[in-house]
């Protein structure tokens, strides 16, 4: 809480040789509180004093006026306070939150903390929601500051950390980080009835010489079609193009206590020629569909079993995925990618059960 001092015709200062310029005859309101910017600015003058000047108005004047907090030490102006009492700079967003700009931030961890602190006091009286705070890897330093104040992880990627901060009471409406991961395979067969199958050269030692379909995860912004047709031209070089998606599967506590949701695609191979990826890929080859099923781990498991046996019914036009639309979006204005089951388009090559 503030602590208002009522500052009448002198002045008290932990600096030495500080005496007033003026007396003031009015009584001006000074707010000591953490992080809150005093109601009268100050400039420097020469002969180790200070003069009153004219409050501001505005939060925008009352930024500048903290900019012109400046003292004159033993014959030297310093402008730590303006630098302290400064607030960070940041902008709205569409939900009554705050988003501070990572790239305005000061180097100094004592300065931050002082300009957090204010900064923080201003957007609780605005009532504002939630502060988003996003360091850079370069600032590091500045995460034990922030958590100091009452940040909080959310979440981090290669190059930053993304701290929350809510400020009304009560539990924190802000949303959370991500929950799931998201995988694609590529079920790939060709003329021959063949399917396109690897072995993984890292893998757990209970799958020790299966042939899998390729596998991997879509990278950020990717979409689910074109995520599984790289997948399968990294690891074995054959091209390919997205039919439908046949199946997906949703896991939970895989990784990091993250669920997992894995696509399987089914795909048309347009070349044939295999060029295996070493780095994570031991061999690869083109099997006969029968051997392929045969595996002991594909008949064991029900999972793996109940897979390709929906391929296979996909195959025969016994079954229908779901192929990829591309469809705009007034409530956001986006194009996106609707997947969804296309029996009744005279482009669709199976009748469904």
């Amino acid at each position: 809480m503030c602590e208002i001092a009522h500052v009448e015709n002198t002045y008290s200062t932990q600096f030495s040789s500080f005496r007033p310029l003026v007396e003031a005859k009015s009584t001006p309101l000074f707010c000591s509180c953490r992080g809150m910017s005093p109601k009268a600015s100050h400039s420097s003058t020469p002969n180790n004093t200070y003069v009153l000047k004219k409050a501001p108005s505005s939060v925008g004047e009352e930024k500048l006026g903290a900019e012109n907090l400046l003292y004159q030490i033993n014959g030297t102006n310093s402008s730590l306070f303006s630098r302290n009492l400064r607030m960070l700079d940041a902008f709205d967003d569409e939900y009554g939150g705050v988003i501070v700009d990572s790239e305005r931030l000061p180097a100094n961890p004592n300065v931050f903390a002082s300009m957090l602190r204010f900064s923080i006091s201003h957007w609780k009286a605005k009532e504002k929601k939630g502060i988003w705070l996003k360091l850079p890897a370069e600032k590091s330093d500045l995460v034990p500051v922030a958590v100091t104040e009452g940040f909080e992880y959310h979440h981090a990627e290669r190059g930053y950390v993304m701290l929350t901060y809510w400020l009304p009471e009560g539990p924190s409406m802000l949303p959370a980080n991500a929950s799931h991961q998201v995988g694609v395979g590529g079920f790939v067969i060709n003329d021959k009835n063949e399917v396109l199958v690897v072995q993984e050269k890292y893998c757990a030692p209970p799958f020790t010489g299966l042939w899998k379909i390729p596998t991997g995860f879509i990278v950020e912004s990717e979409e689910i079609f074109t995520g599984a047709v790289r997948e399968v031209e990294e690891e074995t070089g054959i091209d390919t193009e997205f039919v439908e998606v046949v199946a997906f599967r949703h896991v939970h506590n895989v990784a990091f206590e993250k669920s997992d949701l894995f696509f399987i695609c089914m795909l048309k191979p347009l070349s044939t020629q295999i060029m295996v990826d070493d780095h994570e890929i031991q061999a690869a080859k083109w099997m006969p569909l029968v051997e392929f099923m045969e595996q002991p781990l594909i008949q064991q498991d029900c999972m793996f079993k109940k897979v390709i046996d929906i391929c296979i019914a996909r195959l025969g036009k016994r079954y229908c995925g779901l192929s990829v639309h591309r469809l705009a979006s007034t409530f956001d204005g986006k194009t996106s990618a609707l997947y969804y089951n296309a029996v009744d388009s005279q482009h669709s090559n199976c009748t469904g059960n």
